[in-house]
């Protein structure tokens, strides 16, 4: 039986992130490189599987991509682990259109 991915958006994203809660990049290095939000884990979703034991459990995680669909898809996976994930709607790019600050390599 699948279960719904929990999702919120970029309002609700800046709140929680200020609040502490970790955030997972799932994009690849080279979106990551371009721009990213300041302090993100990043794992790409090609990697996920086997990088999963670097994921942060025992606590809610929002997961990001550039505009949702690769971050919804990793939190199926995610949750299947038993990690409280939450795909966050709008992602990185939302995030840059919102005006918050992001890191550039």
């Amino acid at each position: 039986m699948d279960e719904e991915v929990p999702e919120i958006d970029i309002a609700e994203f800046a709140t929680r992130r200020e609040q502490g809660v970790k955030v997972l990049d799932v994009r690849e290095l080279d979106e990551w490189h371009d721009a990213r939000i300041p302090g993100v884990i990043h794992i790409p979703l090609t990697d996920l599987v086997e990088r999963a034991s670097e994921v942060p459990t025992g606590e809610p995680l929002l997961v990001v991509c550039a505009v949702g669909g690769r971050s919804g898809n990793a939190c199926t996976y995610l949750r299947g682990l038993g990690i409280e994930a939450t795909n966050v709607d709008g992602g990185t790019k939302g995030w840059i259109a919102a005006g918050f600050d992001v890191e550039r390599s």
